[in-house]
């Protein structure tokens, strides 16, 4: 979670918006690396997520005067840079038709990520193409599924800690991740499936 080192979030609220710099340099030193990584595990690019995170505590700053507290502050943090976030893939997006989105580098065997090897070993996909092929099908998923799985597979936020940032029930979340879980088996099982289908066509 996201913490701060001196203030409470009632004092550190109100040492903000009276624009006090030690408050607000103290937000930024005990939040950055959280920011980062929250921005990170979208776009998964370190140069693109320190930006967006400039981006975060620039609206931080700006906004805290609105800031509503109907949730905590590290929630509203968390908002921030995931709106950051997806507003970046959306711009690069338009700028390139399939956007070079890395989510998951790895997978164990247990995982419902892991992409199936074709039966010939000399025609199972480079882990670079795997990995793409694996980020496009989690680009195909709906915002929100996108959101829940990312925050809890990559920032383990727990399902409560998701719903704040969503500003949605925890039943909602857990349901959220399993269609994520399921959309993603069938669009990989879809995608080896023809693929396996298109070699065999090629040996016979």
């Amino acid at each position: 979670m996201l913490i701060f080192l001196v203030y409470s979030d009632d004092e550190l609220i109100v040492q903000l918006i009276d624009g006090d710099q030690n408050a607000f340099r103290e937000l930024v030193e005990s939040n950055q690396d959280k920011v980062i990584n929250t921005c990170f595990s979208f776009v998964k690019n370190k140069e693109d997520a320190e930006d967006i995170a400039q981006e975060v505590f620039i609206e931080i700053h700006q906004s805290i005067a609105g800031f509503r507290k109907d949730a905590k502050l590290s929630t509203w943090i968390y908002r921030i840079a995931v709106n950051k976030s997806l507003d970046h893939i959306r711009k690069k997006k338009r700028k390139k038709r399939f956007a070079q989105l890395v989510f998951l580098d790895s997978t164990d065997n247990n995982d419902v990520f892991e992409i199936p090897a074709l039966d010939d070993p000399e025609k199972e996909l480079e882990d670079s193409d795997r990995r793409k092929v694996l980020a496009y099908a989690i680009n195909q998923l709906t915002k929100n599924q996108k959101i829940a799985l990312t925050l809890s597979k990559f920032e383990q936020l727990s399902n409560k800690e998701v719903a704040s940032v969503l500003d949605s029930s925890v039943s909602a979340v857990e349901a959220l991740i399993h269609r994520a879980k399921t959309n993603l088996r069938k669009k990989l099982q879809h995608y080896f499936e023809k693929q396996f289908k298109n070699a065999r066509f090629y040996d016979e």
